[in-house]
């Protein structure tokens, strides 16, 4: 890495996903770049990411799949920074990788693999990386943000604010991006844990005793639906389904899942008339876990053999399983989250540049911003996009 120096073209703050690739970016046009981070090792959440195999872009990327105040600020870098481009850089470093299930990019091997080759990026434009740094000051003036950490104080004409949100505190994540976008005047969306899984009680609570039961599910929230795997957990529901409602959720909400979603209004009633010998919950447990069919026909109190049954209960029956309601009491919060949803707000932010619309040289990119992609690789691809967008710019 470059030799230190006090005075540098731009300042990263955040050596993670976003910031190591702006610094990329930046040092490779010949910039000189300098990158602080307070953690003891560049990466961290890329290497805990993906159970340790980075899930590092999703093939079917696109603005809608993005929550923000402003569904459109995405749109840009997005489009000029796609997961084509990033696949073709991971292939690049001969990194093997495999799609796993719903456009979902995975290393063969191993995450070290994603973070070894942004270093390499990183050094091929001779950044200087400081890791292990705390930061005690920042401040502007003339034109230069002059940056204190230890015992020395840099100073670059842009500084990018990289430090992500506050999701997974026990890797050193905290809410510095914040602090610092409100010491510039720009305005904060209300952050809050998202990728989370939620938390039951009262009545839902029943559902505990099926900690570790999954199944295939329709999860909804509002306008959200998603279908993937639901499983109950000892505090209430996970799972990819409930992960991906859970950033659209709010206190109070309502999610409902469909259980069984293949099946077509009257599947009951059918078979009734072709096994009127056999029980409800032996019926559900073909296609549901045991443990999970065993506690539907309870809560849904119907026993005996369908031919007791009397239709109207069999169609009473399939609506509440198409429709099953839960009213989550809260989310497991930033601890379990996997992002953040809200943060520094894209009013004030180009999207082309993600520059400070109002305070030139300052950039804030990745997961400090108020974008917040759905689970399996797109908020990785919005670090790149947004990352590449600002590098490009500085």
């Amino acid at each position: 890495m470059a030799q230190r120096m006090s005075q540098y073209d731009a300042i990263i703050l955040g050596a993670g996903a976003a910031g190591l690739f702006c610094a990329a970016t930046a040092g490779q046009r010949g910039k000189c770049v300098l990158l602080l981070d307070h953690a003891d090792q560049p990466g961290k959440k890329i290497l805990i990411s993906g159970g340790g195999r980075c899930n590092f872009t999703n093939l079917h990327t696109a603005p809608d799949r993005y929550i923000s105040s402003n569904p459109h600020f995405a749109k840009s870098a997005l489009s000029r920074y796609t997961a084509a481009d990033f696949l073709a850089l991971v292939e690049s470093h001969g990194i093997a990788w495999h799609e796993k299930t719903l456009g979902q990019l995975f290393c063969d091997g191993s995450a070290k693999q994603i973070v070894a080759m942004l270093l390499d990026e990183c050094a091929k434009g001779s950044v200087d990386l400081q890791c292990g740094e705390a930061i005690s000051a920042v401040e502007h003036a003339d034109g230069l943000y002059r940056v204190s950490y230890g015992d020395r104080t840099v100073q670059a004409p842009s500084l990018v604010i990289a430090t992500g949100g506050p999701s997974i505190p026990k890797m050193g994540a905290t809410g510095f991006a914040y602090d610092l976008a409100r010491q510039f005047g720009l305005k904060v969306v209300q952050p809050r844990p998202a990728l989370v899984p939620l938390t039951l009680t009262g009545e839902d609570a029943l559902f505990r005793d099926l900690s570790g039961v999954s199944t295939e599910v329709v999860a909804r929230c509002g306008k959200a639906a998603f279908r993937e795997a639901a499983l109950f957990t000892h505090r209430g529901l996970s799972g990819p389904a409930i992960l991906q409602v859970s950033s659209y959720w709010q206190r109070g909400d309502t999610v409902t899942t469909q259980f069984l979603p293949d099946r077509e209004e009257g599947w009951l009633k059918a078979a009734k008339r072709e096994r009127p010998k056999t029980s409800l919950r032996k019926v559900l447990s073909e296609a549901l876990p045991d443990r999970l069919a065993e506690a539907l026909c309870e809560r849904l109190g119907l026993s005996g053999d369908l031919g007791n049954l009397s239709d109207k209960a069999l169609a009473a029956a399939e609506a509440k399983l198409a429709r099953w309601s839960f009213v989550p009491s809260g989310s497991e919060g930033f601890a379990k989250a996997e992002v953040t949803a809200g943060g520094i707000d894209t009013a004030g932010l180009s999207s082309k540049t993600m520059e400070a619309r109002k305070v030139p040289g300052l950039y804030a990119i990745g997961e400090a911003v108020d974008v917040t992609g759905w689970l399996g690789g797109y908020n990785f691809q919005w670090a790149w996009a947004s990352a590449r967008a600002a590098g490009l710019a500085i």
